[in-house]
């Protein structure tokens, strides 16, 4: 099934998610629906927190990304209850988008190589090093279940000039080609 996206204003994108177990109601029908509204949005991930749930969990599929970065290529993975262990390496730059916040792309410095703690659908442990594209879209997703999106990432004077524009995704003032919850004001 496909879910909607919750938009930018919503404070369940701004809590920091909860942990769950492997006895979470449903969690490989949730898992697969989430894998069918990311695609459906045409994003490289989604998580918990963009469907209405403060969970720790997120999906990622870089294979999008595999012409210009071939680390990318078939990667596509959960991630439960993940934990960042480590950042290392100087920061780079690329222009970052969300679901949450349709239309709005901006440059975010990240580092390049993360190593990371989580479980798989299947409630196996992994501690692994991510690099590149990978690792950024896993740092973006990481960031949701934080409480943080990637405009917490951006000077004052860029959120400043954001602003009406926030306003206008949080009202449902947004052209979009999939679904999206907004907030009823």
């Amino acid at each position: 099934m496909i879910l909607p996206i919750v938009a930018y204003g919503d404070p369940v994108l701004k809590k920091i998610a909860t942990p769950i177990d492997a006895n979470h109601p449903d969690l490989k029908i949730l898992i697969e629906n989430m894998y069918k509204t990311m695609h459906h949005s045409h994003g490289v991930g989604l998580a918990a927190p963009q469907i209405g749930k403060s969970i720790r969990l997120f999906i990622v599929d870089a294979t999008p990304f595999t012409e210009e970065y071939p680390d990318a290529k078939d990667f596509m993975q959960t991630f439960i209850n993940p934990k960042i262990v480590e950042e290392t390496g100087d920061k780079w730059t690329f222009n970052e988008g969300c679901l949450s916040i349709p239309g709005v792309r901006e440059d975010v410095s990240r580092k390049p190589k993360i190593k990371l703690s989580y479980f798989d659908e299947n409630w196996q442990q992994h501690e692994k090093y991510f690099e590149g594209i990978v690792a950024r879209v896993i740092q973006h997703e990481y960031d949701h279940i934080e409480g943080k999106l990637f405009i917490d990432h951006l000077s004052t004077l860029k959120k400043t000039l954001l602003k009406g524009r926030l306003a206008d995704i949080s009202k449902g003032k947004v052209d979009v080609d999939y679904k999206m919850k907004f907030l009823k004001r």
